[in-house]
């Protein structure tokens, strides 16, 4: 039942010995210089609504299923997220979601506080699970719950916040898409705007690549601060910062390759779901992978990438 960290580094080590692609892009940019170097594209005076205010998950109570250890409020399920809340004594504890195709989402719960999940598997019944460790590697189940989800907007659970894509109102991230937003004409531009910003001024954490253990859980804010991370990071970061402004953007985890990957998928409504290959031509993306973008040139990932062939997705949240 164990999560396999997100091997990034090892992907990093085989691309790189396969194409000899060293070095990332921009290490020594601040954000004042993101908008620089951007690929041509008409601008005009028109700017995008710029959205004053993110969507934040609520816990009010209406809809509450658990026991004295766990309290699963389902009451906005209807928005494509429940919030759960482990109270009990063990220090260990994992929460499965099986959605209506059958696919388990395993998660690590914290201990005392509400955290939020996506109903990522659309309408239907959900089967929620919450298991405590017993011992090695064994875990006892603490409470089992069904929902029957209706999703009113099925981009709503790429909208919010979850426990792996976190972000608030006051976070920095959050402030600085606000002024990305500011400086673009659309969406598209406001997008490529981001990707630019992320791939220019996040570089690759080897050292945490090595280190990473299961269970770790990026920090947007602590990224944008150092200016490094995996590729959980970038992800991470990057969708927080599309779906703050409404956006709707799913962070994948799956392989490239053999090695386990976090990249991201964006709707647009001139496009739908993007889910190709990384270049952006200006008109439209493929697959929005900002690691890559980041830390190898632009040809030897599409030799690498080809067709989108070498990406298998497992998860999307």
């Amino acid at each position: 039942m164990r999560k396999k960290p997100l091997l990034c580094g090892i992907f990093l080590m085989i691309f790189m010995m396969a194409f000899l692609s060293i070095g990332c892009t921009g290490n020594a940019k601040d954000s004042s210089s993101s908008s620089k170097g951007r690929s041509s594209q008409n601008h005009t005076d028109e700017r995008r609504t710029t959205s004053q205010d993110c969507l934040l998950p609520e816990a009010p109570g209406t809809a509450v299923y658990g026991n004295d250890a766990v309290s699963i409020d389902a009451s906005n399920s209807s928005e494509g997220y429940v919030m759960i809340c482990y109270n009990g004594s063990v220090d260990k504890v994992k929460l499965q979601i099986t959605t209506p195709d059958q696919t388990t989402y395993t998660y690590n719960l914290a201990l005392g506080s509400y955290e939020t999940f996506p109903l990522q598997g659309g309408n239907g019944t959900y089967d929620i699970k919450i298991l405590e460790h017993a011992y090695d590697d064994k875990y006892s189940v603490l409470f089992t719950q069904k929902l029957d989800v209706t999703i009113t907007d099925e981009f709503k659970p790429f909208l919010y916040p979850n426990q792996y894509v976190w972000f608030e109102q006051n976070y920095s991230a959050v402030s600085f898409a606000k002024t990305l937003s500011e400086d673009s004409s659309n969406d598209l531009d406001y997008v490529e705007q981001v990707y630019l910003y992320v791939i220019g001024n996040i570089t690759y954490d080897e050292e945490l690549a090595e280190t990473v253990t299961s269970g770790y859980l990026p920090n947007i804010d602590n990224t944008m601060r150092t200016k490094k991370g995996i590729c959980f990071d970038y992800a991470s970061l990057m969708a927080a910062m599309l779906r703050s402004q409404n956006i709707p953007t799913r962070l994948v985890v799956g392989y490239s390759g053999d090695a386990y990957h976090a990249w991201i998928s964006v709707y647009l409504d001139e496009i739908g779901w993007v889910d190709g290959i990384i270049q952006f031509d200006g008109k439209s993306w493929s697959l929005m992978d900002p690691t890559l973008g980041a830390n190898n040139s632009s040809s030897s990932v599409k030799k690498y990438v080809g067709d989108g062939s070498n990406y298998t997705v497992k998860y999307f949240y």
